[in-house]
């Protein structure tokens, strides 16, 4: 089943980030609470991890895109 990765709120008053690096290329297969991609807020930077096990199948973002908090990121297979 395919499932999307939405961004999740990483701070309480943040809800635009900029992704800084991501950690995954489409194909791999990763495990639940893996780290997925890094995000740099005003304050500081966030690991964002996998809610689930599976494997990649999309990629929506790339270093230096801003993305707002419940836009997609990822397509991954679980």
């Amino acid at each position: 089943m395919r499932t999307t990765l939405k961004m999740p709120k990483v701070g309480d008053a943040v809800d635009e980030v900029v992704i800084v690096e991501l950690s995954v290329a489409v194909g791999d297969t990763v495990a639940e609470g893996q780290i997925l991609f890094v995000v740099e807020t005003d304050k500081t930077n966030v690991e964002v991890p996998s809610p689930w096990g599976g494997t990649i199948r999309e990629i929506k973002i790339a270093a230096g895109d801003e993305v707002a908090t419940g836009a997609a990121t990822m397509i991954i297979e679980v």
